[in-house]
């Protein structure tokens, strides 16, 4: 079983504390020091980076570590991270988020989980495979992309359209985000692999009305009728949509948590007694609003577009925008569908939608042999541990990787304690990882790539 040696550890924490420092905040994002940084490291190794986007100020870094020819026998194997991470309130931190700080038993800074973590993750897989002498049967190629955090249009989705040739082409694999963590239940510990995640709808809804004097009473004030709408929406429980993937990883933790979990699984999963069943079954917050998202659209009002212009004057529109994100086999028209009901308005006379972006939901099978590799991994580093094929809520690179054939799970290997709430690290205050469960990772990974790509 692979392990690093000191030294290499002492090499991949500083290398992720120096990224940490880099301020790659999207908007504006400004990767370009971090992926140099990056670059500078592999070409020190004799590798060859390549530095690619639209944005001078926001390339992409793709570094491919090839087979030996005569022992190529399988379609190439990519990890991919991105190198953009989003903005952080320095007065709400412990430690400074771009300070790159190590204390009690973790390194803190803004990227340190999402993502700029895994950057380090795979990359020193990547150098222990050069440096090691894996006898590779597949290319190995490494990708730290920009503009994840807004949509991926400079990143994973300029690659995939203007350089799929940096990816291999049609590259079997990809390793990516959010996966392969500890996930700590009464008595158990999971791990979840990321195979699916939900689509986007970007929309924006918008309201006319009377624009008049503000000087006087009126019922028809556009932004009175969009306030209203907007509280509705945000207060909405969309129809139940239970999918395979769902499915999948609900059953998966059922049938490992006792006999009362597995007897109720049917029960949560049908599209009638679900949504009532839900707060009863799981009472902690955070984990029913993740079990919940995977189960239905979501809507969330997020920035007033436009209102009125003057403090006396009642406008004669407003707008608001929404995220909305789709389980699998949704469209956006769907959920606007669904959103024009809850607002009364089901022939839309009142209410006008406007899709601003949209993507179908990304799904990817587990019976593959990488996936059963990860299984196999996983059971022999934590013989109690459990995989499960889990969707997550939000959208990741896979969804462009896709498009070229690419198996992709979120398969980022982190040991953690039972105190830290992992999902709480994305975008959230206090940012940070646990050194001995990067440790882990990067062990954790290396011998993914050792077992699986060298056979």
């Amino acid at each position: 079983m692979f392990a690093l040696s000191d030294s290499e550890f002492e090499e991949a924490k500083n290398s992720l504390r120096e990224l940490l420092l880099i301020d790659t905040s999207n908007p504006p994002g400004d990767e370009r020091p971090a992926a140099e940084l990056i670059a500078r490291w592999l070409r020190e190794e004799g590798l060859n980076p390549e530095l690619v986007g639209a944005d001078p100020e926001r390339p992409n870094l793709v570094c491919r570590l090839a087979a030996d020819p005569t022992n190529r026998s399988a379609r190439p194997l990519v990890l991919s991270s991105h190198l953009d991470v989003v903005p952080a309130d320095a007065s709400r931190w412990t430690h400074p988020p771009f300070g790159g700080v190590e204390a009690d038993g973790c390194l803190w800074g803004r990227g340190a989980i999402d993502m700029k973590g895994f950057a380090i993750m795979a990359l020193s897989a990547l150098l222990s495979a050069k440096r090691h002498g894996f006898r590779l049967n597949r290319d190995l190629i490494f990708a730290a992309v920009a503009d994840e955090e807004a949509g991926a249009t400079l990143g994973s989705q300029w690659l995939v359209e203007n350089r799929p040739d940096l990816l291999g082409g049609e590259p079997e694999y990809v390793i990516n985000e959010v996966g392969g963590f500890t996930l700590h239940r009464p008595g158990k510990r999971f791990y979840p692999v990321q195979v699916a995640e939900k689509g986007i709808a970007w929309l924006r809804l918008s309201v006319g009305g009377t624009p008049g004097h503000s000087s006087l009473p009126d019922p028809d004030n556009a932004l009175a009728t969009l306030a209203n709408a907007i509280a509705r929406i945000a207060n909405a429980k969309l129809p139940w949509h239970v999918t395979d993937p769902a499915r999948a990883f609900i059953g998966g933790m059922a049938r490992e948590s006792g006999t009362l979990a597995k007897l109720l699984t049917p029960a949560l999963l049908n599209t009638i007694s679900g949504p009532y069943l839900l707060p009863l079954g799981i009472s902690e917050t955070s984990r029913r609003r993740s079990v919940e998202a995977i189960l239905r659209n979501t809507a969330n009002p997020t920035r007033i577009h436009r209102g009125g212009t003057k403090i006396n004057v009642i406008p004669g529109h407003a707008s608001v925008d929404i995220d909305g994100r789709l389980v699998p086999g949704q469209t956006a028209d769907d959920l606007i569908a669904e959103l024009s009901t809850v607002l009364g308005d089901p022939g839309g006379e009142r209410f006008q939608f406007e899709i601003l972006q949209t993507s179908e939901a990304a799904v990817f099978p587990s019976e593959t042999p990488l996936f059963e590799a990860i299984r196999d991994l996983i059971h022999q580093r934590d013989p109690e541990g459990m995989v499960v094929p889990s969707m997550i809520p939000g959208f990741t690179d896979s969804k462009n990787y896709a498009r070229l054939g690419a198996t992709c799970y979120g398969f980022y290997p982190l040991q953690l304690p039972k105190d830290l709430d992992f999902a709480a690290m994305f975008h959230g205050d206090d940012e940070r990882i646990p050194l001995d469960g990067f440790r882990w990772g990067v062990d954790t990974l290396t011998e993914l790539i050792r077992g699986f790509a060298c056979r």
